[in-house]
């Protein structure tokens, strides 16, 4: 027999429900759901954020009401309101779950209308709980009550009260994620939490009062302004309350009073926050309304203006409140004014990026880049610049101030909407990741954890869209969110600015000459009048390169803004600009290009030695860009840049023509090399190599072409062989950007020629030369110092290789010997610059090491050094060169312990100061402690002096004091805390240490 087909079930399966718990089926059989009356509430549960998490409270809600449950399951059936209110509600906060647990008949706050409750009734409510009756001392204005119940009763009655407000502003808020419900937008959320946090405040304050005056009426006036979020009326689910205290008179009492209020609010509420009063928590807790003015007149720092944004009295005496916001307002809307205001601001946002840890940036939505915070900086530092010419700006929300600002022109209305949209966005976010636990967050779940994600997703409101799931949308949306505030955040502050200069909109409000002014000068141009010269400059006209140029300025300016001297860095960018205007690559590499872009503004405001040579070689620019193992700027190894100078040299039998072509090269390779330091790509020693490369490559294109050109006039070949060894820095391949080459000049006449002959050729190569590398130039100087020779300056410019011998066997004195143990070889003949070597290695590596004498003689020279080289007016204890613990302590030290070791170890024949330590180190000629200290002071010296030259565009090897220019310099020799003082401090201590060091090597 052929049974019937089976008729298929109306009631859709738990999974069809997104019920993932294998108790589901007997959770929803317990509440008597599974069948097909209770469709609409099955179908209702399952679109709520976490279903199993509802469906677990319900039953939960059900064993506490006993009897009860049956009105409730009645009411849900038929009222759509109050089923999305709770399934949202408990779907989607477990806190709120567990809440209604306790207490399951308060189901009941989330049936009727749909209404949220005043302030006046949310405080009247809180009051209540307490018992609380208006204090003999109050009036319409002064809202002091106190209470009927105290102690840990009225801490648990104001939390049970508080959270059921709470939990009724949630429901609403969560009930269109479940049903057709109005959703609650973002202000009215932030507005009415923040009149719940004024309501509860005032019902603290009544404990208080009744604590602190249980015999009589509070004779203090007490105001309570309330700060940051809860002053703008933006405040989040669960987040501190920042508060100042105002008193009359201020006093060891209401000190108490204060106390108890915060005391009785964080245990029943929230935690009640002063830190942000005068002197921050060091300073008195409460003060008078005289004290602050005081305080503020002549201690605040801008920060302290910036929170006073926010301030609205909040509870206890208003018309006290009052008076202190109209008193500071005045300061507030001058604080852009202060000399050090736009170094607080810059400051003060990368101290909060900076307390973002690295692995949670991308998931920190308040304080990461493209955040909250990013949004809210940038807002404040606008009415700040602006409202002291327009009280229109005079507003306390994010969103209010967006809209006042883009009214009065200084932000344009599309990227104010659309910057509100996204912070509204993100504040949901916040919000939601809040309410699930209501514990403060501002973390995004980990990526690879999809159920938290998820279930965020639907706590959101996020739908499928055809493409992607409700997940997929919410990654999606925050990636764009993010993104889009980084980029209007950029174009918030230079948009209106290029509107003022360059009609882009027919339809945008220009800013005033005065406003453009005010705003650059706030973002960190010392000389706005003039960087609004360069941006009328760089979009003037209708073409289509000053078009491109209005479209990249808004991120080149605000990454600009970051660099230690905007100011130099966008009139280098409109001189580049001007010289390349016949390229067409160059926009369009930046347009296109984002890290070439933002590694080009990094450059032009950290340094004034590279512009120029970026203008001269812009093909170095594209370099900028990242190849398919990294930054093409370090793709290039300096040995091949070595032999394409002399390669390219060699084609020109001119010898100004051929230094001309080294010339071109070298400048391309410094313009790559001090590019890449910069942007701290490179090392110390990677940076000396290069240099050291470079001059050593140009040195010898120099005197080949100068041979063959001498050659060509005489007729033939050459009468003696030329090398020229490298001595100092250059021997030992550690050049700086500011070093002179220091040489020496030797030859030795060819078989059969007269020797004075070859001499005075060889004399006349030397003179040519020098002569043309010295010849007058816009590039970094190329001076050939001789100065190390025998018998200094006043002895022959070239000598024979016997002569040389001769004369160090004879009458070499002890610095003559010294300076050798650098000599290597530079350029010219290889096998005579190898035989030189050799020969002098009896002189430098002596048998037994240098004398006694010889080394009290260096003793000597050294502490004379100390004494009287040092330059007029220069600080020792910052000069990078000769300055205590400097260069020249740390390489003496290096020196003296190979003029008396280095004949026992091999290893010591080095003219590298850092490898030489090494090999100190392996022969266990010193501590690993010191040497390690020697090696740190090298580094960090050379670091600094090369930053000095990079920032300030010519040779110096002082330190400045604390400024804009030590800022630079720390911040080119790569010191990111921003902080130049911290900068110095460790210079300091570095050198002071190794020059303990050099005192003890010195004094053995």
């Amino acid at each position: 027999m052929v049974k019937p087909p089976t008729a298929r079930s109306t009631i859709p399966s738990v999974g069809r429900l997104g019920l993932v718990e294998p108790t589901a089926g007997d959770e929803l059989a317990h509440l008597d759901w599974a069948n097909p009356e209770s469709l609409e509430l099955l179908w209702a549960l399952s679109r709520a954020a976490n279903a199993d998490l509802a469906l677990r409270t319900l039953v939960r809600v059900k064993d506490g009401l006993g009897d009860g449950w049956a009105e409730l399951d009645a009411e849900l059936r038929t009222d759509t309101a109050l089923r999305g209110r709770l399934f949202g509600l408990i779907g989607a906060s477990s806190a709120f779950g567990d809440h209604l647990v306790a207490d399951p008949s308060g189901w009941k706050l989330l049936a009727g209308e749909a209404r949220l409750p005043s302030r006046d009734e949310l405080t009247d409510e809180l009051l209540a709980s307490v018992k609380a009756t208006p204090d003999d001392s109050a009036s319409e204005t002064n809202l002091v009550y106190r209470a009927g119940i105290t102690g840990p009763a009225a801490i648990a009655a104001l939390r049970k009260t508080y959270r059921d407000q709470l939990m009724v502003l949630a429901a609403s808020d969560l009930a269109a994620t479940v049903e057709n419900e109005p959703v609650l937008p973002y202000q009215t959320v932030g507005r009415q939490l923040s009149d719940m946090a004024d309501a509860a405040l005032t019902g603290a304050l009544a404990v208080a009062v009744a604590e602190i005056y249980p015999d009589g009426p509070c004779p203090a006036r007490l105001a309570v302004i309330a700060m940051g979020k809860c002053g703008a009326r933006e405040l989040n689910y669960v987040s501190d309350v920042d508060v100042v205290f105002v008193a009359e008179p201020s006093d060891a009492s209401t000190s108490r009073l204060a106390g108890e209020l915060m005391r009785v609010g964080s245990a029943a509420f929230f935690e009640v926050d002063a830190a942000l009063r005068p002197e921050g928590k060091r300073g008195e807790l409460v003060r008078t309304l005289d004290s602050h003015i005081a305080y503020y007149k002549r201690w605040a720092k801008t920060w302290e203006f910036q929170a006073l944004l926010k301030a609205r009295p909040a509870t206890g005496d208003l018309e006290l409140g009052e008076r202190y916001v109209d008193a500071l307002s005045p300061m507030v809307w001058t604080a852009s004014e202060r000399e050090d205001f736009v170094v607080d601001l810059q400051a003060m946002r990368r101290r909060v990026e900076e307390m973002v840890p690295p692995e949670l940036r991308e998931r920190e939505i308040k304080l990461g880049r493209g955040s909250l915070r990013d949004v809210e900086f940038a807002v404040q530092l606008l009415q700040l610049v602006h409202g002291r010419a327009d009280e229109s700006l005079h507003v306390k929300s994010t969103v209010d101030a967006l809209t006042a600002l883009a009214a009065g022109g200084y932000v344009g209305r599309d990227d104010a909407a659309n910057l509100a949209a996204s912070y509204e966005f993100l504040r949901l976010i916040e919000h939601r990741l809040q309410l699930q636990k209501l514990k403060r967050t501002h973390t995004l779940p980990p990526a690879d954890d999809e159920e938290a994600l998820r279930w965020l997703a639907r706590a959101a409101h996020m739908r499928p869209d055809g493409q992607r799931d409700a997940l997929g949308v919410l990654n999606a949306e925050v990636k764009r969110n993010a993104h889009r505030i980084r980029r209007l955040h950029a174009k918030l502050f230079y948009r209106p600015l290029l509107e003022s200069v360059a009609r882009l909109d027919k339809d945008a409000i220009r800013l005033s000459p005065d406003a453009a002014t005010r705003q650059l000068a706030a973002l960190g141009y010392t000389a706005p009048e003039n960087a609004l010269g360069h941006l009328k400059a760089l979009t003037g006209g209708a073409s289509r390169k000053g078009r491109i140029q209005a479209l990249l300025l808004p991120t080149l300016l605000e990454w600009l803004s970051d660099t230690p001297d905007p100011d130099a860095g966008l009139l280098a960018y409109r001189r580049l600009s001007e010289a390349m205007v016949e390229q067409d690559w160059f926009l369009r590499v930046l347009r296109d290009e984002g890290a070439v872009a933002q590694r080009l503004m990094i450059v032009l405001g950290s340094s004034a030695y590279i512009p120029d040579l970026l203008i001269k070689a812009p093909d170095v620019l594209r370099l900028f860009a990242d190849g398919p193992t990294g930054p093409r700027l370090l793709d290039i190894d300096p040995d091949e840049v070595a032999r394409g100078i002399l390669s390219s040299s060699a084609r020109y039998d001119d010898p100004v023509r051929a230094v001309n072509a080294a010339r071109s090269l070298r400048r391309h390779e410094l313009a790559r090399v001090a590019s890449a330091d910069v942007l701290g790509m490179l090392d110390v020693p990677q940076v000396c190599r290069a240099l050291s490369s470079v001059w050593a490559a140009v040195l010898g294109a120099a005197l080949d072409s100068v041979i063959r050109a001498s050659e060509a006039e005489l007729g033939g070949p050459a009468p003696a062989s030329f090398a020229v060894i490298g001595m100092g820095r250059l021997g030992g391949g550690e050049l700086g950007y500011g070093s002179d080459a220091d040489v020496l000049f030797v030859c030795e006449p060819r078989p059969g020629e007269d020797e004075v002959r070859a001499v005075k050729w060889a004399n006349s190569i030397a003179d040519r030369v020098q002569k043309l590398l010295g010849a007058p130039s816009t590039d970094p100087p190329l001076e050939v110092d001789t100065g190390l020779r025998p018998e200094g300056r006043n002895g022959p410019l070239v000598r024979t290789l016997a002569s040389y011998e001769a004369y160090y066997r004879q009458w070499a004195q002890a610095w003559e010997i010294q300076a050798l143990l650098r000599a290597h070889t530079a350029a010219g003949d290889p096998d005579l610059a190898l035989r030189f070597l050799h020969m002098i290695d009896e002189t430098r590596y002596p048998e037994g090491g240098v004398s006694e004498q010889a080394v009290r003689e260096i003793r000597r020279i050294k502490a004379r050094v100390d004494s009287e080289r040092l330059p007029r007016g220069a600080d020792p204890a910052t000069h990078t060169k000769l300055g205590r613990g400097g260069l020249a302590d740390v390489e003496w030290t290096v020196q003296l312990i190979q003029l008396r070791h280095a004949h026992d170890v091999p290893a010591l024949h080095n003219t590298s100061t850092l490898q030489t330590l090494d090999a100190i180190g392996a022969a266990e000629l010193m501590s690993e402690t010191d040497i390690e200290l020697l090696r740190e002071a090298w580094l960090t010296a050379t670091k600094a002096r090369n930053a000095l030259v990079l920032v300030r565009g010519k040779p110096t090897d002082q330190l400045p004091g604390p400024g804009r220019v030590l800022s630079a310099v720390a911040q080119v020799a790569g010191w990111n805390s921003g902080d130049a003082g911290e900068f110095l401090d460790n210079y300091l201590r570095v050198t002071r240490r190794a020059k303990a060091v050099v005192e003890h090597t010195f004094g053995a």
